[in-house]
Parts: structure tokens; C-alpha cells; sequence
């Protein structure tokens, strides 16, 4: 019974220091290829400037909303204060490295199969602009990342609704208590920027109605996940990355990621005129294949409770 025994601990740790080896891999190639773009098209760091521009204006003790097109909400400046030092290029490829490394380890949790995550379009498409998407996820799966989905919370609400844990609904209050605590007012603030968010709703455009049968399945996560997902506004096809929660299977996988390409080859050929063309480009693409699974699978594909 020892020897049955003695040998598993040894086995965890030798698996965890490979997921740590795989991740850190992948975060380190993510980095410096996001750092390449950035540096070549001049794009400072992408959508993450605006956490670092926000982190700065309150270290200087200025008012972020002051800036028109400022979006995110104070949480996502507490998250842009490490790297509000860092020339902005380097910090945009810091800040997609450390959530790629982040994805690659909970996506790994239980087996390497779901890396193939990083195979699909939107994990590319966020790659070019420096997108939150891989962190979110990657709060999925480790609870005490879950504030980042107050930092932007469009798409962080419906992995905080479908994921939440005790310690991550904690780690959830301290975040916003010290967001109150440097700026009191900021959710006024921010809600009165709210007339520069271009966007679409994906059940509003047509064949986006559809979307509403996920919920004949409403007991699966997945399904509460991916109605949410339809109904929260969105911007570009970087967003959907956080739909690929729901394929387990390495056929689920392979499907979804295979057909959503097709979204990257008609942007390249034929590039939308408006967000309706986005939406409905989304609805065909991402959404409609995650609908598939969720209504031909046969039990819940739940993720079991994370202990990391």
C-alpha cells in the first residue's frame, strides 16, 4: 500500500512544474511576438495603453474620465499599475505574455488537450491590439484572478456569473473597495463615457435570436455561458475568445477553432463596413458553433472546482 501511495505526490509535482514549463513557454513566445507588432506598427500597447494612461492619471492625481474615449473601469487601472513605468510597447507585451502564460497553466489543469485554444482566431486577433480576453479566461480557472473581470466587465460578467468562487468573490470585494477608495465617484465617471462605446449585441442580430435556445439547457454552465456571453455588448471578433470556455473535447475543439478562421480570412478579403456586419459575422462563426455543442451534448461539460 506504501509504494501505491508514496509515488503520487511526486507524480503532482513533477505535472505541476510541467504545466508551470509550458506556460512560462508560451507567455515568453507570446511576449516578444506581441512585443514585435507593437514596436513595428508603432500601436504602444494596444488596448492595455488605456489601463496604463488610467494608472497614471490617478498616481498623478488626476481624474482618468477626463480623457474622451477612456472605456474602462478604475479596477482595470489597478491592474495597469505594474506596468505603468514600462515604455508602453513593452508593457502591452509584458501584459499579453503574463495572460497567455496564465491561460496556457488553467486551461492545462486537466490535461494539455484545451491548449489548442491558442490555435483559434481570436486569441490572434486580441494578440494584434493587446485584448484582456486570455486573462479573463484564464480567471476562469483560478479563482483568485477573478477581479479581472471587473476591469472589464462586458465580458468579465458572465465568467464572474457562470465561475464565481468564495475566495474569488473576495478577491472581487478588495478589488473594488480599493477602486472606491482612490476614486469614489468613478462608476458616475465612467458611466458618462458610456455614448463612445461602439458595439452590437449578438442575440440582437439576426441569426443571433437563436442564441436564446441555449437556454433549453439552462442547468449547463456552458449554456448560462454562452447566453450571457449573447447578450452582454461586444466589439470585435478578440471579444468571443472567452467563448472557447466551452468546448472540452478535443472534436469540440478542433471544430470551433477550424470554422473560426473563416471570420479572419472575410475580415482580410472583405472588411466590415459596419458593427452589424461584425455581429453578424460573430453570430455565424462563433456563436452558432458553441450553440451546437451546448444543445447536442450529452452531460454537462462543467470544469471540476479549481485547488489551484
Amino acid at each position: 500500500m506504501l509504494q501505491l501511495i508514496g509515488p503520487q505526490p511526486i507524480g503532482r509535482r513533477s505535472s505541476l512544474r510541467l504545466r508551470i514549463a509550458i506556460s512560462a513557454a508560451i507567455g515568453l513566445a507570446s511576449a516578444l511576438y506581441c512585443w514585435f507588432l507593437l514596436a513595428h506598427f508603432q500601436q504602444g500597447a494596444g488596448d492595455f495603453t488605456w489601463a496604463i494612461w488610467a494608472a497614471q492619471d490617478l498616481l498623478a492625481h488626476r481624474n482618468p474620465y477626463l480623457r474622451p474615449m477612456q472605456l474602462y473601469p478604475i479596477p482595470s487601472a489597478i491592474f495597469g499599475l505594474p506596468f505603468a513605468w514600462m515604455r508602453l510597447n513593452i508593457a502591452g507585451g509584458a501584459f499579453y505574455g503574463i495572460s497567455s502564460a496564465l491561460m496556457a497553466f488553467g486551461l492545462s489543469r486537466n490535461g494539455y488537450r484545451r491548449l489548442l485554444v491558442f490555435l483559434a482566431y481570436p486569441y490572434w486577433a486580441g494578440l494584434l491590439t493587446v485584448q484582456w480576453t486570455p486573462l479573463i479566461v484564464a480567471s476562469a480557472f483560478l479563482p483568485p484572478l477573478l477581479p479581472v473581470t471587473l476591469a472589464k466587465p462586458q465580458l468579465g460578467l458572465p465568467v464572474l456569473l457562470t465561475r464565481a468562487t468564495r475566495r474569488g468573490l473576495l478577491a472581487c470585494a478588495l478589488v473594488l473597495a480599493l477602486s472606491f477608495l482612490v476614486l469614489p465617484r468613478w462608476p458616475w465617471l465612467w458611466v458618462g463615457n458610456f455614448h463612445f462605446y461602439a458595439r452590437f449585441f449578438p442575440l440582437l442580430i439576426w441569426p443571433g435570436p437563436l442564441l436564446a435556445l441555449a437556454l433549453l439547457r439552462y442547468r449547463d454552465r456552458d449554456a448560462r455561458l454562452l447566453f450571457l456571453m449573447a447578450i452582454t455588448p461586444q466589439r470585435w471578433f478578440y471579444d468571443m475568445l472567452i467563448l472557447w470556455l466551452i468546448p472540452k473535447s478535443r472534436r469540440e475543439l478542433c471544430a470551433t477553432i477550424f470554422i473560426s478562421w473563416a471570420a479572419g480570412i472575410w475580415r482580410w478579403y472583405y472588411p466590415p463596413h459596419s458593427f452589424t456586419q461584425v455581429g453578424r459575422c460573430a453570430v455565424l462563426v462563433f456563436y452558432l458553433p458553441m450553440l451546437v455543442i451546448v444543445l447536442l451534448r450529452n452531460r454537462r461539460g462543467d470544469d471540476p472546482p479549481s485547488t489551484v
